[in-house]
C-alpha cells in the first residue's frame, strides 16, 4: 500500500491531478493494441500455403473479374480481425445487420465496418480530448470534472457517432420507401392489369422510380435480379421485408405469398392492398395535420406571450420605478 501510494503521489506531481487516470488509461490503451497485434500474429493455417500454390497452377481461373469478385466478398484487411469486430452473440450480430439493411449499407463486412468506425472514432477523440487536456488545461483547474469533459465525453460521443448517424439514416430511408409505396402499388397494378407478370412489372416499377424513391428502386432492383437468379420469390418477398423494416412492406409480402399460395388473382389482391395503401398515407397526413397545433402552441407562446408582456406592462413598471425613485410627493 505505502508503494502504492508514493506511486500515486510521483503521478500526480508529475502529470497532475489526473496523473493516475491518465496512466492507467495508457496502460489499457497499451494492452488493447497488444491483443491486437498479438491476433494478427497468428500462425496461419499449413493449409494455406497449398492453397495458394494451388490458386497459382490455376492462373488464368484466378484472373477471371467475375472469380475474383466471388472470392473477395469481404475485406481481406479486415479479415484477420474478424473476432474483434464482430460480436460473437448472433442475436446481436443480426440486430446489427438488420440495421445496416435497413440504413442501405448491404455490403458483406457493413457490420466489421460499423465497429471499426465506432472504435476509431472512439479512440480517436479520446486521444484529442487527452492531448488537449494535458496541453491545454492548467494543472491547478484539472480535475475529475475536467478529465469528463474533455476526454471521456468527446469519446463516448465519438463510439456513439456511427450508431446515431446509422438510425438517422435508416429513418430517413424508411420513411421515404413509405411515402413512396402508395404510388408504386399502383405502378405495379397498372402493369399487371396491363398483362405484365408480376416479376416484369417489378422491373419496370424499379426503372420508373429511381428519380421519384430512389431506395425504394433500389429494393426493388435487387428483387429482379434475386428472381433473375432462380431464388424462389416466397424468400426474396421475405428478405424484402427483412431488409426494409416496415409493417405495410411485411403486410404486403404477405398478402402476395398468401396470393401466390392459395391461387387468387394478384391484380384484386394489388388492387384492395394499394387503396388500403392510400387510405393510410391520408391518414397520416391528417394525423401530421392534426398534431401541427399543439406542436406549436408552446413555440407561439415563447415567440409572441415575452413581446406582448413587454409592451403591456413595460411602460407601468417604468412608470413605478420613477414614481418610486422620486418619492411619493409630487
Amino acid at each position: 500500500m505505502e508503494t502504492l501510494s508514493i506511486i500515486i503521489e510521483i503521478l500526480q506531481v508529475s502529470l497532475g491531478p489526473s496523473g493516475p487516470l491518465i496512466m492507467l488509461g495508457g496502460l489499457i490503451l497499451f494492452f488493447v493494441l497488444l491483443i491486437v497485434w498479438a491476433r494478427s500474429e497468428e500462425k496461419k493455417d499449413p493449409l494455406s500455403k497449398l492453397e495458394r500454390k494451388a490458386k497459382s497452377l490455376t492462373w488464368t481461373q484466378s484472373q477471371n473479374p467475375a472469380n475474383l469478385l466471388r472470392q473477395r466478398s469481404k475485406n481481406q484487411a479486415l479479415e484477420k480481425y474478424s473476432a474483434f469486430l464482430e460480436p460473437t452473440n448472433q442475436e446481436e450480430f443480426s440486430a446489427i445487420r438488420k440495421k445496416l439493411n435497413a440504413a442501405g449499407f448491404r455490403s458483406a463486412d457493413a457490420v466489421r465496418m460499423f465497429f471499426v468506425a465506432q472504435l476509431g472514432l472512439g479512440l480517436g477523440l479520446l486521444a484529442m480530448g487527452l492531448i488537449y487536456y494535458l496541453l491545454k488545461v492548467p494543472a491547478d483547474k484539472g480535475g475529475m470534472t475536467s478529465m469528463i469533459m474533455y476526454v471521456i465525453l468527446p469519446g463516448a460521443a465519438g463510439y456513439m457517432m456511427p450508431k446515431f448517424i446509422v438510425n438517422k439514416r435508416a429513418a430517413k430511408r424508411q420513411q421515404e420507401i413509405q411515402d413512396s409505396f402508395p404510388d408504386s402499388l399502383d405502378m405495379m397494378l397498372v402493369c399487371v392489369e396491363a398483362g405484365q407478370t408480376l416479376d416484369q412489372s417489378i422491373v419496370r416499377i424499379s426503372g420508373e422510380l429511381k428519380h421519384s424513391c430512389l431506395p425504394l428502386a433500389e429494393e426493388f432492383m435487387i428483387i429482379a435480379h434475386e428472381l433473375k437468379a432462380g431464388k424462389e420469390r416466397p424468400n426474396v418477398l421475405m428478405d424484402f421485408a427483412q431488409r426494409v423494416d416496415l409493417q405495410e412492406i411485411t403486410s404486403f409480402v404477405t398478402v402476395m405469398i398468401q396470393s401466390a399460395t392459395f391461387g387468387t388473382s394478384i391484380a384484386d389482391a394489388l388492387n384492395l392492398y394499394a387503396k388500403e395503401m392510400r387510405e393510410k398515407r391520408v391518414l397520416r397526413a391528417e394525423e401530421k395535420a392534426n398534431k401541427l397545433p399543439t406542436k406549436m402552441t408552446m413555440s407561439t407562446m415563447a415567440l409572441t406571450v415575452p413581446p406582448l408582456l413587454i409592451i403591456m406592462v413595460g411602460p407601468s413598471i417604468i412608470g413605478v420605478s420613477e414614481m418610486l425613485s422620486n418619492g411619493f410627493g409630487p
